[in-house]
């Protein structure tokens, strides 16, 4: 337990021993929802990321109903407006294997029709569809979501 940022700390080399397993036993593919993907699976066996966008905004509310709040809730807005997931994304797995989805505004399902798409060929894979630290600059925000960091 992290006290100071009031998170649990996950067992990295426990949790990836973990996954492998899974990987190596299932006959299918297996999804993996964590921003721990790339710490804990073998670049090797990804064959597409999705990264799953939401504006600041929007996510500050979605987060706030979870009861995020203090450094955790300033940590991932500011990862938010940083492309940091998608940067990792497409650092561990490559630009052709990512797949970035604005999920702003959108229920579930909707989600899930865009991500099915592109598995199945209907869709492109793209990289590069939203830009949440121009939009916040643009709106002289930037400096609001950011503080403290």
């Amino acid at each position: 337990m992290d006290k100071t940022r009031e998170t649990l700390i996950a067992d990295i080399p426990r949790l990836s021993m973990r996954i492998q397993e899974l990987i190596e036993e299932s006959k299918r593919d297996i999804v993996l929802d964590s921003h721990y993907a790339f710490d804990v699976v073998p670049a090797k066996t990804i064959h597409v990321v999705f990264v799953l966008r939401r504006d600041p905004d929007e996510l500050r509310e979605f987060m706030r109903k979870r009861e995020l709040q203090g450094k955790k809730l300033k940590e991932n807005l500011a990862a938010e407006v940083l492309d940091v997931c998608l940067f990792n994304a497409v650092a561990v797995s490559g630009v052709d294997n990512v797949s970035e989805i604005d999920c702003t505004g959108k229920e579930t399902e909707t989600v899930v029709e865009e991500m099915i798409a592109v598995l199945e060929g209907r869709a492109p894979r793209r990289v590069g569809i939203v830009d949440w630290l121009g939009k916040l600059e643009r709106e002289g925000r930037l400096e609001e979501v950011l503080e403290d960091f």
